[in-house]
């Protein structure tokens, strides 16, 4: 079996979330039976290496090594929406989001995106992502044939959209479900691949749509389940008006069997408790999700509220609402949402935190703890090495850093893709 060795300062992440660093650190990596990279050894490089005496080593001085990002909600047809103004959620999905995801009937053009979107993941750094598609099955396939070309672990799912929605991207009941039991036997499990099952978000399925989802869901309890829910307020009483025998907006998943474990909801910013305990109760997930949420004026997530429940959330772009594939700015916006958006006094949210919430946190909110989203023994070995002097400002800050915390801190701060000097994947 070979063994590959790497020195470098080597970042990672205890089972509580806590950050462990090596200024001198070593990752070691070895091909399981299936030819996936897996950790064998991480630490430090003084009590480590005499293992692995007179074996070729890959050095990087100067350099961290760190857990690929995992981006917990991502719609990869809307890679050309970022940037789009609107007055709010409703509006930018009426005017930009619809017209853009009805070009994906056209299967070059999903491909075309697909190969971009997937480049600009891996150029940021993220190496697992949980997406949406579009209605169209085609545009699923078009992307997990390019994950599977990469060999990611990408999670992704075709939209269930069967009513107010207009032509282009309006599928039909009976003809989604059936799409979406064939992708799935199709792409689930196939190398580091898996299926979502993707209702855009409650509005915009019939009661039959989300019933027969349900129904899917039960059928194949080792799928995901992704959606949105309790994002803007206009949505939230949409919601109550077309389910007015639901307790809330997320109690309509619940009822048609879409709360469980690996169900991910973005956003989750207008639940009161007894939502956050349905969600604590279930499994269920949020994905967190600041810097769409600052540019539509949609709300603040509260983490106090989810703290006290129990929840289970990890970070995300959620571009093309969200304004960056760089897992920088959505730290730093997640900085900002816990100091303003709480109640006074704001929450500090740690650069360790943050960093966990967009690595190893993610990867648990998904189920995968243990799998991606960090470098202990047995992950699958997905990384990313950062040059913390990739720009004069970062490298004057870094330097300068007396402490594990200044160092991250700095990184969220000023860091972009730039940082990332290389992706590695498992």
């Amino acid at each position: 079996m070979t063994t590959h060795l790497y020195r470098s300062a080597l970042l990672r992440f205890a089972d509580d979330g806590a950050a462990l660093y090596d200024q001198d650190g070593l990752l070691a990596t070895a091909a399981d039976e299936r030819g996936v990279q897996r950790v064998v050894a991480a630490g430090s490089w003084a009590v480590l290496s005499g293992q692995f005496a007179g074996q070729g080593v890959t050095h990087w001085p100067g350099r961290i090594i760190a857990p690929g990002f995992v981006d917990l909600h991502i719609h990869f047809p809307q890679t050309d929406v970022i940037g789009s103004p609107a007055e709010g959620l409703l509006p930018w999905l009426e005017h930009y989001t619809f017209p853009h995801e009805a070009r994906f009937a056209d299967p070059a053009h999903a491909q075309e995106v697909a190969c971009f979107f997937l480049d600009e993941l891996a150029r940021n750094g993220v190496t697992t992502a949980l997406t949406f598609a579009t209605s169209h099955p085609g545009g699923v396939d078009a992307l997990m044939r390019e994950a599977q070309a990469r060999r990611l672990r990408l999670i992704a799912g075709k939209v269930l959209q069967d009513r107010h929605s207009p032509d282009g991207v309006r599928d039909q009941t009976e003809q989604s479900l059936l799409d979406t039991e064939a992708l799935i036997g199709r792409w689930h499990g196939q190398g580091r691949l898996g299926y979502a099952i993707t209702p855009r978000f409650a509005p915009t399925s019939t009661p039959a749509q989300l019933a027969g989802a349900g129904e899917i869901a039960a059928r194949h309890p080792d799928v995901w389940i992704q959606s949105h829910v309790a994002e803007n307020l206009d949505e939230v009483r949409w919601a109550r008006e077309l389910f007015p025998t639901s307790r809330s907006y997320l109690g309509v998943y619940g009822d048609f069997g879409l709360l469980r474990e690996r169900a991910i909801y973005a956003h989750c910013i207008h639940l009161d408790d007894a939502d956050r305990a349905l969600m604590r109760d279930t499994g269920a997930a949020a994905a967190v999700s600041p810097t769409s949420n600052l540019f539509l004026g949609s709300g603040f997530f509260d983490y106090v509220a989810a703290d006290r429940a129990g929840m289970a959330y990890g970070l995300a772009s959620d571009v093309g609402g969200g304004t960056s594939f760089s897992p920088f700015r959505t730290m730093l916006a997640a900085y900002y949402v816990g100091r303003e958006g709480q109640a006074k006094p704001g929450v500090s949210l740690t650069p360790e935190q943050l960093w966990w919430q967009h690595t190893a946190g993610a990867a648990k909110a998904l189920g995968l703890q243990g799998v991606v989203g960090n470098l202990q023994p047995g992950c699958e070995a997905d990384f990313v090495v950062m040059n913390p002097a990739a720009t004069p400002l970062l490298a004057r800050r870094t330097q300068a850093a007396q402490s594990l915390a200044e160092l991250l801190f700095a990184m969220i701060v000023l860091g972009d893709d730039r940082l990332i000097e290389r992706t590695v994947i498992a």
